[in-house]
């Protein structure tokens, strides 16, 4: 199985922002966590981080070719950007699931935070974790793990 993690705009910045809501773990910290868990989950995971919405997009027209599920931190990008929203949908319906992630609890915090347009209905990921700061992105991974292995294989 081929997963890719695709972290969006600032999360490049962790490790060195507000410790208090985002902890203080560096992003090559958080791979390297993930790529230990991968190694055990036995599934191949690649890393991907941009502060560009377009590249973002790209990277989901290309899912089919390249993995079988993403773990999306859009960051930013979560409350806004109908047009990412619209990539994961097409990734989606080509039969690449997404789960979305955050650090924080978005729904605890400023009120334009409050809204995804990942999981906001009708959503067009799988599920939604936030607020388990990295344990988030390992949970992820195994809903991820077990949701496109069940689509595989079926449940039983």
């Amino acid at each position: 199985m081929r997963i890719l993690v695709l972290n969006g705009p600032n999360l490049n910045m962790l490790g060195r922002r507000n410790s208090a809501v985002y902890g203080t773990t560096t992003l090559l910290e958080l791979n390297a966590m993930l790529e230990a868990e991968a190694v055990k989950l036995e599934m191949q995971v690649e890393f991907l981080q941009s502060n560009d919405a377009e590249f973002l997009i790209e990277t989901f027209h290309k899912a089919k070719e390249n993995w079988d599920g993403i773990v999306l931190n859009a960051g930013g990008l979560t409350h806004y950007a109908w047009d990412l929203r619209d990539a994961v949908e097409i990734a989606r319906d080509l039969g690449v699931p997404t789960i979305e992630v955050h650090l924080s609890n978005i729904h605890a915090r400023e009120s334009f935070r409050h809204i995804s347009v990942f999981s906001s209905a009708p959503a067009v990921v799988i599920d939604q974790i936030c607020g388990m700061g990295t344990e988030g992105y390992l949970v992820a991974f195994r809903k991820l793990t077990e949701y496109v292995n069940n689509a595989r294989f079926g449940s039983d």
